[in-house]
């Protein structure tokens, strides 16, 4: 256990000096990120703040009631102060923070360093129940109900008292809210749901009383008018962190701007005094929203992670930390859209931080000595023509592809013999909520197809398919449909073995194999206007081969980072020459033709135009847009966002 302690606190002295290397290379500003040593430690050649414990009325109790009170060092009584209150968690009291986390030495020290701005610092017994001791059953549903009944007793008691005793400026944009654990959790209630009270808000480990982040942050533009700070932090080892990680994540999506800071630790003071030090030194002052992502020192473990693999981690601002463990590796990379080098620590372990990455699914893949190799912390996923490494980069605009409280549908394995290839296939079918409740309505089809290195696992898992088509139901945007995600693999692969006897080989088993087998096994509509067919790059080419040449099957068509190759007119002179003597019928027949690309970045561009100005010439009818990203699953997740919505209307 000592040596895990040690190896996990070198790899964490190695991730602040690679942060601090990172951010000194614009030696205009250099953020402080983590509490020096001796922070904590009381000093004798420094002026010395005041400590003072009093009794305010509290009507919403019924009595008395005990607060501390910090007063800055060189406190006058002719000079008004803002005010942080802090509170303590379940198992404390008014002097938890005292007894454990020093905070008046803490504040002493960064006063003498000139880091804070002169401040009253409160801390009450956030228990308002008459017998509020931290006794007996800590966990009793009357106890528990109190750390909620401090509300009232805070802002119709507790503030009012102070603002009239002490010399404190009593608008909203010098009053500030924190608390460790379960006073985290009631600074985030309390604060977020009184931005007419507090404009500065700390939460440290918040602990489960705090509520859903729908319900802190109803209106999520008023929240970003109101606030000066909003601050949450935890340690990476804490149980507790789902809680802090939730409201970041909501508060993400909403781009609400926050500071959200993970470090190395547990549910403790080391990582309380910390949070301390660093969010009191934001009070009262101006902020650089803009810095906010660059303070986390670790990040969060990627979603795409095995499951308990810390590794890679994502920081607020989209780098993501790898970290492998390689003893006898003379060289370690990492493949992330671009090459990283690694380096390595005394303990054999590999580390290093990118540069801010994309959103969404990415394959990556770790070269050891120059051999590339999936992730043992990563889960794998089929792509590039192996099984490799990927990883799920967070977005604002993700909400669309998200797990949420909808009905969900299901995604299901069959396996079907192929009368054309000869031997047993498989494919994924998702079927829409409600599904299996009727056993007479039919659903219309859309068959959608992956790309080259890739299988019928594509959709169903690096494009998150059933979440897309649940989330777009849900919200009425879409159709309830089926979506049959096949595998378009026909030849041995690769671009030497691909040719026009490939396409119309899966032309045929999609109309005399795939088709049938869904129309037998499920309950779907078997007309053109109840059928679509889509696919992204190879799939794309499939797509304007076998659909274009039927439009007595499919009624829409959709074509994401494709286009005929330009330099190989053989490949597409059967379906030009089809398109031109059957302009009319084509353009009568399909009531959309949906083309999309991701923009000039995706290699499939310059073909896809030279494809568009063919059609232009032949006159034949389509929809054209663009998602920046380039050959990317992301650009493809939001392709079948769009297209769904165009689908059997």
């Amino acid at each position: 256990m000592r040596e895990l302690r040690f190896n996990r606190a070198r790899i964490f002295a190695i991730v602040v000096v690679l942060f601090f290397v990172t951010d000194s290379v614009s030696a205009q500003k250099v953020l402080t990120k983590y509490a020096p040593r001796g922070f904590d430690s009381l000093r004798t050649d420094i002026p010395h703040g005041k400590l003072d414990s009093i009794n305010y009325p509290s009507k919403t109790v019924g009595t008395n009631r005990r607060t501390l009170i910090y007063t800055p060092p060189g406190f006058s009584k002719k000079k008004k102060y803002p005010v942080l209150y802090l509170l303590h968690g379940i198992g404390g009291d008014e002097k938890e923070w005292l007894n454990g986390g020093k905070p008046q030495i803490i504040l002493d020290n960064l006063y003498a360093e000139g880091k804070l701005e002169p401040m009253i610092v409160v801390m009450p017994n956030g228990r308002a129940m008459k017998d509020d001791r931290a006794i007996g059953n800590i966990f009793d549903s009357a106890k528990v109900q109190a750390f909620a009944t401090f509300e009232k007793d805070l802002l119709n008691d507790l503030i009012p008292f102070i603002e009239k005793n002490y010399p404190t400026l009593t608008d909203r944009e010098h009053r500030a809210i924190a608390g460790l654990s379960m006073g985290g959790g009631q600074s985030l209630n309390f604060g977020l749901c009184n931005l007419d009270k507090f404009a500065w808000i700390g939460g440290f480990s918040s602990a489960p009383n705090t509520k859903r982040p729908e319900e802190l942050v109803p209106d999520p533009e008023d929240t970003k008018k109101k606030l000066k700070l909003l601050w949450i932090s935890c340690g990476d080892n804490d149980p507790l962190i789902r809680m802090s990680q939730r409201t970041h994540d909501y508060l993400y999506e909403k781009a609400v701007p926050h500071i959200y800071y993970i470090e190395p630790g547990g549910h403790d003071f080391k990582v309380w005094k910390n949070g301390l030090y660093m969010f009191s030194q934001f009070l009262f002052k101006p902020v650089d929203v803009s810095a906010f992502p660059q303070y986390s020192v670790l990040g969060a473990p990627a979603s795409t992670n095995v499951r308990s693999a810390r590794y890679p981690q994502i920081l607020p601002d989209n780098r993501v930390i790898f970290r492998i463990k390689a003893p006898d590796a003379q060289k370690v990379q990492v493949d992330l859209v671009k090459k990283y080098e690694m380096q390595r620590d005394t303990g054999g372990y590999w580390i290093v931080t990118t540069e801010p990455v994309s959103e969404g699914f990415h394959y990556y893949s770790l070269l050891i000595d120059g051999v590339a190799i999936a992730d043992p912390a990563s889960e794998t996923f089929y792509g590039m023509g192996r099984m490799a490494s990927g990883i799920e980069i967070p977005t604002p605009t993700g909400g669309y592809y998200a797990i949420k409280d909808v009905p969900h549908g299901d995604t299901r394995l069959k396996r079907y013999f192929s009368s054309v290839n000869g031997n047993w296939k498989r494919l994924f079918v998702y079927t829409p909520p409600g599904y299996d409740k009727s056993t007479t309505e039919k659903y219309p089809v859309l068959y959608i197809l992956h790309g080259g290195g890739e299988d019928e696992r594509g959709w169903a898992t690096q494009g998150r398919t059933d979440l897309i088509l649940d989330n777009l139901i849900a919200e009425k945007k879409a159709k309830p449909m089926l979506v049959v995600m096949v595998d378009g693999n026909m030849g041995t692969g690769g671009l030497s073995g691909f040719g026009e006897n490939v396409l119309r080989l899966f032309e045929n088993e999609l109309k005399q194999a795939v088709i049938p087998f869904v129309e037998k096994e499920f309950r779907v509509q078997s007309d053109a206007s109840n059928r679509a067919l889509a696919g992204l790059s190879l799939g794309g080419l499939q797509t304007l081969y076998a659909g274009i040449k039927n439009t007595n099957l499919f009624s829409y068509l959709g074509v994401f980072s494709s286009g005929w190759f330009a330099n190989r007119p053989e490949l597409s002179k059967s379906t030009y020459d089809f398109m031109q003597t059957n302009a009319a019928k084509i353009n009568t027949d399909l009531k959309s033709l949906w083309i999309a690309m991701g923009g000039p970045e995706d290699i499939a561009y310059n073909n896809c135009k030279v494809m568009l100005a063919k059609f232009d010439e032949m006159k034949i009818k389509y929809e054209y847009t663009e998602y920046p990203g380039g050959h990317t699953w992301p650009v493809w997740r939001n392709n079948l966002y769009n297209f769904a919505q165009l689908l059997f209307k």
